[in-house]
């Protein structure tokens, strides 16, 4: 019988590997890709954003928030820090940003499957776990390999990216050990419209104030990079709405988003006034045209009804108000996210109130632990999934008996 069988070997399920071989523990992985750590290389553009200096928990979301300090904890988070320089990695820091210095992922990758060599992890690869039942011990596959074990980790990540091998089966697993399932959703995705304009702005990319309304109720603002496409809208600050957004569409609520095309000022009205007046003969456009691409100008003076060739000083009061308006509340209908394909996570999974927050162990069945994205908890762009998979892997390694 082996003493602790890992589903998944992914970030989290190799550093649950780790930590628990370094505690004595015999450790074997079974890994249903031909390697170990694949979507690793996917992270950061390929150069593994591992980890956030800004570790707020306001990053971190999960349907249970007030259960959501338990589990991200500061001594977990300083645990992540130590665990790395164990590994030698050096990072390099960008605004707060970790990477390896190498700025390869594959490094990372590397490191980590280094390291379970020199612990002599028992790593199985292309296996796919199709079934787990509890008698004294877990048998995973009985009606195949009949692999045995006295404890088993859950790592087997979501429905996201699924390329990556992320197919949700983890889900199906954990629904035969006795634990609900919050309804998976596609999260840091990018939203979607039916605007006709779309084909026209598809490319442009600029900075934003960019405003999220559920049932016409402000939810949270972000403020960074957007970037318009012919299906609608992406960029960091929208990634990191899609959670509620997605939460929201699925529960048939109506969702729109509003951006604020001039974000370095407070006063945009009197904001266009000097900058005609610094200007010589512009028109309307060749002023808009001074901070904003020349393709969105087109789309937002014909959405004022305005007409490009005139001088800002021809407008009418309402004319005025209704370009402001435009400039800094453009509104868009959101319809539906973009498919789990482009999703770099999920919200949903296995509920906090099932799972030990000081051991990562299930409330429902012994001896069965989970770590990363199968777990309830999905944060912002910049670190913070992985950082999740760290910590939680850490935390079930160290715990398992």
């Amino acid at each position: 019988m082996k003493q602790v069988v890992i589903i998944g070997g992914g970030a989290s399920g190799l550093t649950a590997a780790i930590t628990a071989a370094r505690n004595g523990k015999d450790v074997t992985i079974i890994e249903k890709n031909s390697t170990c750590g694949k979507k690793i290389l996917i992270t950061g553009n390929g150069r593994c954003n591992f980890w956030n200096q800004d570790q707020n928990i306001n990053h971190y979301h999960t349907s249970t928030p007030n259960l959501l300090k338990n589990f991200i904890t500061e001594e977990r988070q300083n645990g992540v820090l130590q665990f790395f320089n164990s590994l030698g990695i050096v990072p390099k820091i960008k605004n707060g940003y970790y990477y390896p210095f190498s700025n390869q992922a594959k490094c990372i990758q590397n490191i980590l499957l280094l390291e379970c060599q020199k612990l002599n992890i028992n790593i199985i690869t292309d296996l796919n776990v199709e079934k787990i039942i509890k008698k004294d011990c877990f048998i995973i596959n009985p009606d195949k390999e009949n692999i045995k074990a006295k404890n088993i980790i859950i790592s087997s990540g979501s429905i996201a990216a699924p390329k990556t091998g992320s197919d949700g089966h983890g889900y199906e697993l954990a629904k035969t050990l006795r634990h609900n399932i919050i309804t998976p959703l596609p999260s840091l995705v990018q939203l979607k419209g039916n605007e006709p304009y779309f084909k026209n702005w598809s490319g442009i990319r600029c900075n934003v104030i960019t405003n999220l309304y559920i049932d016409n109720t402000f939810i949270k603002n972000e403020n960074g990079e957007i970037q318009l496409t012919d299906y609608g809208i992406s960029g960091i600050c929208v990634l990191n709405l899609s959670g509620y957004a997605s939460k929201a569409l699925h529960n048939k609520q109506k969702v729109t988003v509003t951006i604020n095309f001039m974000p370095f000022t407070k006063k945009p009205k009197q904001y266009l006034k000097n900058l005609n007046n610094n200007s010589y003969k512009k028109t309307i456009s060749e002023l808009l045209e001074g901070f904003l691409n020349y393709k969105l100008v087109d789309i937002i003076l014909k959405k004022s009804n305005i007409k490009r060739n005139i001088p800002l000083t021809t407008l009418s009061q309402n004319e005025l108000n209704n370009l402001v308006q435009n400039l800094t509340n453009f509104k868009i209908n959101i319809i539906d996210t973009h498919t789990l394909d482009h999703a770099q996570t999920c919200s949903g999974g296995i509920p906090l109130n099932e799972i030990n927050s000081d051991t990562l162990e299930s409330l429902k069945t012994k001896n069965l632990y989970f770590t990363g994205e199968i777990i309830d908890i999905d944060g912002d762009c910049g670190g913070y999934n992985l950082g999740w998979a760290w910590m939680s892997g850490i935390t079930a390694g160290k715990n398992v008996k």
